[in-house]
């Protein structure tokens, strides 16, 4: 690190936000070289996954599938949760909002974390709390994500609701509980709330079902499974407006005051303790500095497949560039960004597939760990035939020896899209108990465009839930 003339210090590599996104596309940038980079984060190093989104959620979740998988199993004796005990597990994988090991870990990479809001203030030049100056040789990278959506319904912000921070990092369970939305985040924590003691869980939902974005089946299974928790299940639901004359903002994951009334179309007014709001994500891009020209309608920050912006040294990964709202597709981005800068920094070419990022057209993995779980990779069936190409599906219950051996409860349901042209895969989607496992051999089955005649040699072991396949190729036949 230097001094340039106008006292503005110099790094490689600037990364404004440190989440996993913002982690792996410093280290990439800098790996094996002399290269510098400063990471710059407001919060905690380790980002939304670590402490609000990934990793406490699947905390919550997974003592209820252990419980669930217990109550049916004949032989085992199965109990309750113990609410506080799952909280204080959870809060160990949080390490209790700690990020020191993080900051460790970015240390020991070679990279400088600088605490303070971010602001671009010219070319390759990055302002920190307004104050400190800093700028980078060869690129700038933002990686801020996004932030929770609170929709304009009359009275519902001024009912403080929970976001998915408070839901994950609740600290109190309320008794009687509104869920608005019906998409990924609104499931798993009906879920687990749920799984927890609240003795009255609505979801007030927009749309027809739930997933909306994955196949049809997919959803009604899921509606299935929390109806069965004791969910009731508004579809349809024309969210009016909320009054709650006590509410008060007492802190991330407590309950903000006294019961809030809900009032939805066609249906009589009712009372909840909290409401949980999952209706969408902002991208983190107000504020930051960034040419207006270069962000979409929505906010966001897009790029090409070399993850860089039309300003050739800003770069883009993560939620905050929009292509795919995951975790893992932002460390993959992360990855393509951090060798396509590394590269550019030396004078090498952009040869090889390992400088484009591809995969989040069309080949995007992910996994609802709702229960049951959703696991899927690719498009569906609709997706497919809006886009003009010719398909055939194959569809079957996971019904084989392996799922049935795994619980007595075990149910499930199995769909393939395939490009009739090319006989190869184009989309998976697994609804069913622990199906979570089955989808990265869909996902090497789809970025691999392995011909389902191929596919036909990879034997599945028996007795395994992965003998789904085998039942989907023979049906095919």
């Amino acid at each position: 690190m230097t001094d340039s003339v106008d006292d503005a210090e110099e790094y490689d590599v600037i990364v404004i936000g440190g989440g996993p996104a913002g982690e792996n596309a410093a280290s990439y940038a800098i790996a094996g070289s002399e290269r510098t980079a400063a990471l710059i984060e407001h919060e905690l190093v380790g980002g939304e996954c670590s402490y609000w989104a990934c990793m406490p959620s699947k905390a919550l979740l997974r003592p209820g599938e252990v419980l669930g998988a217990a109550r049916n199993m004949a032989g085992v004796s199965a109990g309750a949760l113990d609410p506080q005990a799952v909280l204080a597990r959870r809060d160990s994988f949080t390490n209790n909002h700690d990020d020191s090991s993080q900051v460790m870990w970015a240390d020991a990479q070679g990279i400088e974390v600088i605490r303070g809001s971010a602001c671009l203030a010219g070319e390759r030049t990055v302002t920190v709390g307004g104050s400190r100056r800093i700028r980078a040789r060869h690129a700038v990278v933002v990686a801020t994500g996004t932030t929770a959506t609170i929709p304009d319904t009359p009275g519902l912000r001024a009912a403080l609701p929970w976001a998915s921070r408070d839901a994950t990092n609740l600290r109190e369970v309320p008794r009687r509980v509104a869920v608005i939305g019906g998409g990924v985040v609104a499931c798993e924590s009906a879920s687990w709330l749920l799984d927890l003691g609240v003795e009255e869980l609505t979801m007030v939902v927009r749309g027809r079902g739930l997933l909306a974005k994955n196949e049809p089946f997919a959803g009604k299974l899921v509606a299935e499974g929390l109806e069965k928790k004791g969910a009731r299940l508004l579809f349809g639901a024309d969210l009016r407006g909320v009054e709650r004359r006590d509410a008060q903002d007492t802190g991330v994951g407590r309950i903000h005051g006294g019961p809030a009334t809900l009032d939805v179309a066609g249906q009589d007014p009712f009372e909840v303790d909290e409401i949980v709001v999952a209706t969408g994500r902002t991208p983190a891009t107000s504020g930051l500095g960034v040419d207006p020209r270069l962000l979409d309608a929505r906010g966001y920050l897009p790029t090409d497949d070399h993850m860089t912006t039309p300003d050739g040294w800003l770069y883009a990964v993560g939620d905050v560039n929009g292509r795919a709202l995951l975790t893992h597709m932002g460390k993959y981005q992360a990855r393509v960004c951090g060798d396509v800068i590394a590269a550019r920094a030396e004078g090498r070419p952009l040869d090889g597939s390992r400088y484009i990022a591809s995969a989040d057209h069309g080949q995007v993995p992910q996994v609802v760990f709702s229960d049951p779980e959703v696991a899927a990779v690719g498009i569906t069936e609709k997706e497919a035939r809006d886009a003009g190409v010719d398909v055939e599906t194959v569809e079957v219950d996971i019904a084989v020896a392996g799922s049935s051996l795994s619980r007595d409860d075990f149910g499930g349901h199995a769909k393939l899209v395939v490009d009739r042209d090319t006989d190869t895969l184009l989309g998976a989607t697994f609804a069913g108990t622990d199906v979570a496992e089955l989808v990265h051999a869909a996902t090497v089955a789809v970025v691999g465009r392995v011909p389902l005649d191929a596919l036909w040699h990879a034997v599945p072991s028996y007795p395994t839930v992965s003998e789904v396949w085998l039942r989907l190729l023979e049906a095919r036949r």
